[in-house]
């Protein structure tokens, strides 16, 4: 059985912010969902977060959390309130009453520290358990280690002692392993001295680190790229840590067969679908829950968000957010979809276009500045350029379907709600403001007067 402890209590006041460290956002996720995440590979029997600073924010943030809903393949979220904080070790006291009698692993992460990938967790567990360790802490190889304490093992990757970088003699300093602040503890062993720890320092707090020190054995593990243990304390380890992901995400794709042009200038969140032989042009960005299916071409210019994008879709300097495009249609330049519109096969949505909660049949086109918001079109139909639907009372939205194979002329404007049969054509310039049957030609303006031989009466002088 593992449990496992992430810390996620402190406020961070490096980041210059009211928000809890743990929930700014990394790639479309709080720092602390992905860590979260990264335990979704393991046989997990309880899952505790450790909170503190506004943990009702944390709370609210995790059970209704995009990524971390409740789940029937994990035990439920529990949270344990550290009301001070003095330190690590202090954080882990916290858990005494609530893991009486567990007689399992303890895996312990930091809220803040969202690289960690699920292999070198993995790894880190089973190394505990084949050697049936009292405790087996994560270990990494900086290039540059200064400020950080060092680990020292025998041979057998046994720890010996922990000193800290102030504490080091210049022999100490030139080894580079140092503490990731990652522990597995086989709980039991944990239990019987958490009560010993003292605040014996400079910050008056109680480190976990000093339990190294009544366990044993106690092992090391390195893991293999260094920048996963990375922890968050400043906006620019923030954003050090983006690019690492981003560099990480890229390059998945392009060896899966995605073409990225100009890959510096794109950033795709990691929680990003695409399939091989899509091809994304220079200043585009995806988003959330997006896929894009294969032979679809984004950009240049576009943002693509919480959307699925079908096979050979073209979308051109536009923006695109909670929405679908099925295959072979085009959208922009310059075209903005959002509020749930789906757009159907082999449609064009064209320059200037705003869609709005909008469903479109096939073979339909918005071509040129429009406005449709909380409308449905059929299959075939035309929207002539200018075309608004005036969904929007004052208090309430209203509806707009329009029926197979109409034609909506240019600079029209259908004030919802209103339905439009079949094979309507709507004269330019018209308003529209009751329903039309199938088969109809609807002139909705004024008649055009023409008086010969008038001109503007000049003013007196």
């Amino acid at each position: 059985m593992v449990a496992i402890a992430i810390l996620a209590a402190g406020r961070g006041t490096r980041m210059k912010s009211d928000l809890p460290k743990v929930l700014h956002e990394l790639g479309g996720l709080t720092l602390v969902e992905r860590v979260l995440q990264s335990c979704q590979e393991i046989q997990i029997s309880r899952r505790i977060v450790i909170v503190g600073y506004r943990a009702e924010l944390v709370k609210e943030a995790l059970i209704g959390g995009k990524e971390i809903p409740e789940n029937p393949q994990f035990p439920p979220l529990e949270f344990v309130e550290q009301t001070e904080q003095l330190g690590t070790g202090h954080a882990i006291q916290q858990l005494l009453p609530h893991l009486e009698g567990f007689q399992g692993d303890l895996l312990v992460l930091n809220g803040d520290v969202p690289l960690l990938r699920a292999e070198t967790i993995k790894q880190l567990i089973a190394v505990h358990k084949q050697h049936q360790n009292s405790a087996t802490l994560l270990t990494a190889n900086l290039p540059n280690p200064q400020g950080y304490g060092r680990v020292f093992t025998d041979s057998q990757n046994l720890v010996e002692q922990i000193v800290e970088d102030r504490d080091c003699t210049q022999a100490q300093k030139q080894n580079h392993r140092i503490n990731a602040g990652v522990y597995c503890f086989h709980w039991p062993d944990l239990e019987k001295i958490l009560p010993e720890l003292k605040a014996d320092n400079d910050q008056k707090e109680y480190y976990l680190t000093d339990t190294v020190n009544f366990l044993s054995p106690v092992m090391a593990v390195d893991v293999e790229d260094y920048q996963e243990i990375l922890g968050i304390n400043d906006r620019k380890h923030l954003a050090t840590a983006c690019d690492i992901l981003q560099t990480r995400v890229k390059d998945k794709w392009m060896t899966a067969g995605v073409t990225l042009l100009d890959p510096n200038s794109i950033t795709i969140d990691d929680t990003v679908e695409l399939q091989p032989d899509v091809v994304i042009e220079p200043q585009t960005h995806l988003r959330g829950k997006t896929s894009i299916a294969s032979g679809s071409r984004i950009g240049p210019g576009s943002l693509i968000e919480n959307s699925q994008i079908g096979e050979n879709v073209t979308v051109l300097y536009s923006v695109v957010s909670d929405s679908i495009v099925a295959e072979n249609s085009r959208i922009g330049p310059y075209a903005h979809l959002r509020g749930h519109a789906e757009i159907g096969a082999n449609c064009r949505v064209g320059n200037f276009v705003e869609l709005k909660n909008t469903q479109i049949g096939d073979r339909s086109n918005v071509a040129h500045l429009s406005y449709l918001g909380d409308a449905t079109l059929g299959e075939k139909v035309n929207i002539g350029a200018g075309t608004i639907t005036a969904n929007y009372d004052g208090k309430n939205k209203h509806k707009t379907q329009i029926g197979n194979q109409t034609k909506i002329g240019s600079n029209s404007v259908l004030v919802a709600p209103i339905t439009l049969g079949q094979d309507v054509t709507v004269a330019a310039g018209s308003v529209v403001t009751e329903d039309v049957p199938n088969d109809c030609l609807v002139i909705a303006r004024s008649r055009q007067v023409v008086k010969p031989g008038w001109k503007l009466k000049e003013p007196k002088k």
